[in-house]
């Protein structure tokens, strides 16, 4: 426990049980009697705390205030990065709201989350200049479709949108059920069921050129069945047959790789080496294909074959560029 947790471990029980004895504070914040002596002079001295020893009672407590003495108040307690993550990135996305329905309810909500990003201790100035989120390979789409595309996911109506595909550098019109909207990689998905292939699709949102509500019912398909098509492949490329790719990556790249979720399930262990073997499943090998050629020499396919041979076409193509 740091000293700014064991400020306020003092306030709490002072404030709960109004009189504490100096057994209870030893014992519940686990410190030695000299440490505690200076953290309440400092909570005195710097920070106003009206606190004072009562005789009578045997134990401290709070005095009453004096509307003419320094305000008390705790410093801020700093947040874990996971809170940080998502209280700056709400209030990136906050800010960059184009006009719509919350436009008005915009400011108020920034305004709350100043007020928690900002404490006495660490003005709001100092948040925006020395921490940082980049966002990496993140997509621009068009704001106007997420409203309709996001009725239809939560209102269950179809759509019809025209959809452009990379592979075959065409696009088509589609009418699809959405499912659910999926943010992967900082790049958002439509899961819907497409009526023209008659199967479960991803959709990146930064493909769409047209949207069109319609009145007709999404069809319905159950979770179970979500998991197995859009959740048993690897990254965002679905499929219900699922094969396995083992690779093993030498001792050097292990020290970053060993820390990565590649998959739910993958499983990994090192050997006697030092080098670390991955196993994870994948229904498309694409963006996989994409995963194993950013490690370079440092990474061997050992199965399936086919994804052994695709990575080796690939390394001799990229070879040929430099010949």
């Amino acid at each position: 426990m740091d000293r700014t947790e064991r400020f306020y471990r003092i306030d709490q029980l002072l404030n709960e049980y109004k009189v504490v004895t100096l057994h209870t504070f030893l014992a519940e914040m686990d410190v030695s009697r000299a440490t505690f002596k200076r953290d309440l002079e400092y909570l005195r001295d710097r920070l106003n705390a009206p606190i004072v020893w009562d005789r009578d009672a045997g134990g401290y407590r709070f005095e009453r205030a004096d509307p003419l003495a320094p305000k008390y108040e705790l410093p801020g307690l700093w947040f874990n990065a996971s809170e940080i993550h998502a209280l700056l990135t709400m209030q990136h996305l906050l800010e960059n709201l184009g006009p719509g329905l919350l436009a008005g309810h915009v400011e108020p909500l920034l305004a709350r989350l100043r007020m928690l990003l900002e404490s006495a201790d660490v003005p709001m100035a100092s948040v925006e200049k020395r921490i940082r989120i980049l966002r990496a390979n993140a997509r621009s789409y068009e704001p106007e479709h997420f409203s309709p595309i996001a009725t239809g996911v939560l209102q269950r109506r179809r759509l019809t949108i025209d959809y452009y595909s990379r592979d075959r550098d065409e696009t088509q019109e589609r009418t699809v059920s959405p499912q659910r909207l999926t943010h992967y990689r900082d790049n958002w998905y439509l899961d819907a069921w497409c009526h023209w292939r008659d199967g479960l699709r991803s959709f990146a949102l930064d493909a769409i050129g047209r949207v069109a509500l319609r009145d007709e019912a999404a069809q319905d398909i159950g979770d179970a069945e979500l998991d197995a098509v859009l959740g048993a492949g690897y990254g965002i490329f679905s499929g219900k047959v699922v094969q396995y790719a083992e690779l093993r990556f030498s001792p050097e790249r292990a020290r970053w790789v060993s820390r990565e979720s590649w998959h739910p399930q993958q499983e990994s262990h090192f050997d006697a080496a030092g080098n670390y073997w991955l196993r994870v499943p994948y229904s498309d090998d694409r963006e996989l294909l994409m995963d194993i050629l950013r490690h370079g020499s440092h990474v061997e396919v050992l199965a399936p074959d086919a994804l052994r041979q695709r990575v080796a076409a690939e390394l001799q193509a990229s070879m040929g560029k430099y010949a």
